[in-house]
């Protein structure tokens, strides 16, 4: 799960660089794009924060699966532990 979420941060900081590139392109050098840098920047401002948050809920999400991995190897073994012996 962690690495889908960690897919989707990178996707999305990539566009968010693509949309802070075309505010810097000049208007007339592409004329079917919108010309308004503003609206770039803000496209690429919200992207990044979305793409950062993305990226804080894989982190988190890696650390629980971690956490319940864990827990669930510590159970096991103690038992093991605690299973008189024949």
């Amino acid at each position: 799960m962690a690495r889908n979420l960690y897919i989707l941060a990178g996707v999305m900081l990539l566009f968010a660089a693509i949309s802070f590139i075309m505010s810097l392109v000049s208007s007339h050098t592409q004329p079917m794009l919108p010309a308004n840098g503003t609206l770039w920047r803000t496209t690429a401002l919200f992207l990044t924060v979305g793409g950062l948050l993305v990226a804080l809920f894989g982190i988190m999400t890696a650390l629980f699966e971690q956490i319940d991995r864990r827990t669930e190897e510590r159970r096991m073994r103690q038992r093991g532990e605690n299973r008189p012996d024949r």
